[in-house]
């Protein structure tokens, strides 16, 4: 199998030389170059031709956002961020996923060379997912451990009554890599009437505010980081925070957010299987319940359980997906109705919402 070839562009001697080792523990993965800045990067992008490149966002000479924009006008390729761990690292990647960027991880704020290595399977996995997705224009380790892999069950059993409460429905959207932007354009093409939305994206806990706050100031709807309790109503999203996962709950009145702060979920936290798991326990077949862009198989087996208990439940395809792994995985197991391209899904989830529960329920296998 041939390797993926990466080029590391970070102005940090030491970020370079952890990053080389990390990324050369992988044997799908060779570390082709290095630059210590983007005009650096650009002539070794000429020379190295590599498959893949790891950017970080804060550079001399020119900063990251300013080259990312000019590489996906002039000669689009898989971009990896390397991020840091604040308000400021937060707004500048996501500003370079709305740029193109497939992806990004995050430095740890102390201790580098010890604690970087322990993120090595992820950012690992990251790169090689990098070098099969879609570019799109503007619009020393000698052994990997790997943690166990949970499913819904750690968190929430499943439940033997799907609920039925409330009669109103609720999308519930989950998504990964690529996925803040495909959010994006689900939120911008819903009135502020829109059903309520329920959210988990992967996506590390400094930045699940600003990407809240860069939602709302997008969308007709209100959108908000979601907090534990709060009422869930029409017109708003609600957005998992990172580090927690999202459960919608019937508190006797009214379906409300509850946050949990259990074990990662399909190696997630906050986890797409979750948020499902509770939707078939607390809203049932009143749910939609959508799989966007994404890395690896989360959310499948809940989008499959929605399925079962007659919920209306769509895939994004793979043309339009960055990664077309959880949405993927959720069609080949037969637990999508639809697949539909991303700029069609917005129209459909509103038509769905406008669909009697028991007429959706009563189509589903048909």
């Amino acid at each position: 199998m041939q390797k993926v070839r990466v080029l590391i562009v970070d102005d940090s001697a030491l970020v370079r030389k952890v990053l080389t080792t990390m990324l050369e523990s992988d044997p799908g993965i060779e570390v082709v170059g290095t630059a210590a800045d983007p005009l650096i990067a650009r002539d070794k992008i000429k020379l190295l031709n590599p498959d893949v490149l790891t950017l970080d966002v804060e550079m001399p000479r020119m900063d990251g956002l300013t080259f990312l924009d000019n590489l996906m006008r002039l000669r689009p390729m898989p971009v990896v961020m390397v991020s840091t761990l604040t308000e400021r690292g937060a707004d500048v990647t996501l500003r370079a996923l709305e740029l193109g960027a497939v992806d990004f991880f995050t430095k740890p704020p102390a201790d580098l060379a010890n604690t970087f290595m322990d993120h090595a399977p992820e950012i690992c996995a990251k790169v090689r997912l990098a070098a099969g997705a879609k570019p799109r224009e503007r619009a020393a380790v000698s052994k990997l451990d790997v943690a166990p892999r949970l499913s819904a069950d750690a968190v929430l059993p499943l439940a033997q009554t799907p609920g039925t409460r409330g009669g109103t429905r609720i999308i519930a959207i989950g998504a990964s890599t690529g996925g803040t932007e495909a959010i994006r354009v689900v939120l911008e093409a819903m009135p502020p009437t829109a059903p309520p939305i329920v959210i988990t994206q992967h996506i590390p806990a400094a930045f699940s505010g600003p990407f809240a706050a860069r939602m709302d100031s997008c969308s007709a709807m209100r959108v908000m980081e979601a907090r534990d309790g709060q009422p869930i109503q029409a017109g708003h999203a609600y957005i998992a925070p990172g580090s927690q996962h999202l459960l919608v709950m019937w508190d006797g009145a009214k379906h409300v957010c509850r946050l949990h702060d259990g074990p990662p979920v399909n190696r997630h936290k906050p986890a797409v299987d979750v948020l499902f798991r509770s939707m078939v326990a607390s809203v049932g077949a009143a749910t939609i319940g959508v799989l966007l862009t994404g890395m690896g198989d989360d959310g499948a087996r809940g989008l499959g359980e929605l399925k079962e208990i007659g919920a209306p439940t769509l895939v994004q395809d793979e043309a339009s997906s960055v990664v077309w792994g959880m949405p993927g995985a959720a069609w080949k197991a037969g637990a999508a109705n639809e697949m539909l391209p991303l700029d069609a899904i917005a129209a459909r989830l509103l038509a769905l919402a406008h669909t009697p529960v028991s007429a959706a329920a009563s189509r589903v296998g048909t």
